[in-house]
């Protein structure tokens, strides 16, 4: 009955799509009554949701007590933080700064007498549990002009989860998993099957990896402390990519069919049969821009054991460190030719690595990595310290509950830069790459190569850079609560200086999207490189009602600062 209602209720007549030049936001005269909200909930599966940022629960207009020391123990757990529709991961992106540097937010430390602000959380918004009330929220947002946000986990480095005084579209609740061994995509032949596993939008890894582990099989997906990251949301209209990524290809390469609402209201289904152009573009093409992703469906693949090569290393002068680093880096094309993949970080004082190889065996690993492990041995003699294992597990899902399960990764200010690094760079570069990456420490992801570059750049929207890149690298800073802006702004500087000086040395390259700086000049070609016009054609057609911008995403040059209004 809900259904029935919501469609007559928008197709009434009443639904005026007012095309003004501005969105409009919280605290403006064009903001819906109450009465309106009203009419929205009454065709709603869920009451509407009225969002607050993490920490407002410590300050006694919020909580009669005043006391947050409860969040201590949640505050960095991935899987809590997504239960909450205002909290975000990164917390800076709670909170937001006026133009005379003064900042709007709520802190656990209430002692910084800093007045609990709403930040940029959205102010109400829903609690969508299927398409139909998505269908509902997006003709709202239409009729009514709305800046309008989309919101799963809120793992986002860009902010796109939240907007100052923005109606949200909350996804996080769309839980439904289906596996089938014989899956044909609608329009399809019949005789076009795969074995693959439907998720809903508010699906998370951990619980689709569970799921599939369950039928004996595994899946390409994303990697976080305790899997809270979206399994049907930003991660694949992204890119997203995987350890399993170099063995079977980026997230985008692995889906079958999606499932979307766009700004008119209709609900696609869409594959390489139905409206190929939108299945194209949104393996890659960025989240929050084409329309709200209401299910994916993935092929899956038999379950393999895996072999791990961990290795960590020590040294109190940081010359020594870097040069074993030189080395990481220039070895990496052998390492990608002999299918390894997997996940590092250094310090100035510090180095580590943990490589995963499905199907690998002890006697690979020690063959490949002995000419690092000699030149690593080399260094002792210069105080560096190092740590070698091999370890097989039975399952790809073994490793990841072994590795990846807990608590942690999240709740810090943080922003990041990265860059795609490819093969050339590591084959002809490794040392002008490692003088810019070491002195402020970085993660590196190594997750392209082998069959990610063996797929052609124009099989789906995602940034071809992919295609020619190894390495995944990103760096950021981080700040403590209460910084002011001014602090802030100086940091950001020195992230900005780090992105020119990879910019310039791989300037046919480019970054991946999820994982990224929101200060890149040239953002349309680093993050989407020759795709771009053609994204953005695609864009045109199917957002006619321009509801979805975000940062950086496709169109979003068409707004101001705020994406509240448009510029051209």
């Amino acid at each position: 009955m809900k259904v029935f209602a919501a469609l007559s209720f928008f197709a009434s007549g009443e639904l005026a799509f007012a095309m003004s030049n501005c969105r409009c936001v919280y605290g403006e005269t064009c903001w819906p009554s109450s009465s309106q909200f009203a009419q929205l909930e009454s065709v709603l599966s869920q009451p509407l949701i009225y969002p607050r940022p993490t920490a407002a629960v410590c300050y006694p207009a919020s909580n009669p007590s005043g006391n947050c020391s409860g969040l201590a123990a949640t505050w960095t757990d991935g899987n809590w933080r997504s239960d909450q529709p205002g909290t975000m991961e990164a917390p800076n992106f709670e909170t937001y700064t006026f133009k005379n540097g003064t900042i709007s937010a709520c802190y656990t430390n209430t002692t910084l007498d800093v007045p609990c602000g709403q930040g940029s959380v959205p102010v109400v918004g829903i609690d969508a549990r299927g398409p139909a009330d998505i269908q509902a929220a997006v003709q709202f947002a239409v009729k009514h002009d709305l800046r309008l946000v989309v919101k799963n986990t809120g793992h986002d480095y860009l902010g796109r989860s939240a907007a100052r005084g923005a109606f949200v579209v909350w996804t996080h609740n769309m839980k439904n998993i289906t596996y089938n061994a014989t899956f044909v995509p609608q329009g399809a032949p019949s005789n076009e099957t795969y074995d693959a596993l439907t998720v809903e939008a508010g699906v998370q890894w951990h619980e689709a990896y569970a799921a599939i582990n369950a039928q004996g099989r595994m899946m390409v997906g994303g990697i976080s402390v305790g899997g809270s990251v979206g399994a049907a949301g930003g991660w694949v209209l992204g890119g997203g990519h995987s350890v399993l990524s170099p063995t079977y290809g980026l997230g985008v390469d692995n889906a079958i069919e999606m499932s979307v609402v766009l700004s008119t209201g209709e609900h696609l289904v869409v594959n390489s049969y139905q409206h190929p152009d939108l299945f194209w573009a949104m393996r890659g093409g960025g989240g929050g821009t084409y329309g709200i992703l209401t299910s994916v469906t993935y092929r899956t693949y038999p379950s393999l054991p895996v072999q791990t090569a961990i290795f960590a290393a020590n040294a109190t002068n940081s010359a020594v460190l870097q040069n074993l680093f030189t080395e990481l880096l220039h070895i990496h094309p052998a390492l990608s030719d002999a299918g390894w993949a997997g996940y590092g970080g250094t310090s100035n004082s510090s180095l580590y690595f943990l490589c995963v190889k499905p199907n690998g065996t002890e006697a690979q690993a020690n063959e490949t990595f002995s000419p690092f492990l000699s030149f690593a041995q080399n260094l002792t003699a210069q105080g560096l310290t190092s740590q070698w294992y091999t370890l097989g597990y039975d399952s790809w899902y073994e490793l990841y509950t072994l590795y990846f399960s807990g608590v942690g990764q999240v709740g810090g200010n943080i922003m990041l830069g990265s860059r795609l690094i490819p093969r050339e760079t590591l084959d002809n570069q490794s040392g002008e790459l490692s003088d810019i990456l070491f002195p402020n420490g970085l993660t590196w992801n190594f997750v392209a190569g082998g069959e990610v570059s063996r797929i052609s750049p124009d099989s789906a929207g995602v940034n071809p850079a992919w295609r020619k890149a190894i390495v995944h690298v990103t760096f950021g800073i981080d700040w403590p609560l209460g910084a002011t802006s001014e602090e802030i702004d100086g940091l950001i500087e020195g992230l900005k200086a780090e992105e020119k000086a990879l910019h310039d040395l791989t300037p046919e390259s480019g970054a991946y999207f999820n994982e990224a700086s929101l200060f890149e000049e040239d953002w349309q070609y680093t993050f989407f490189g020759t795709h771009y016009p053609r994204l953005k054609a695609i864009k045109d057609k199917y957002d006619p009602y321009r509801l979805f911008v975000v940062a950086e995403g496709v169109g979003s040059e068409e707004w101001d600062s705020e994406l509240n209004c448009r510029t051209s």
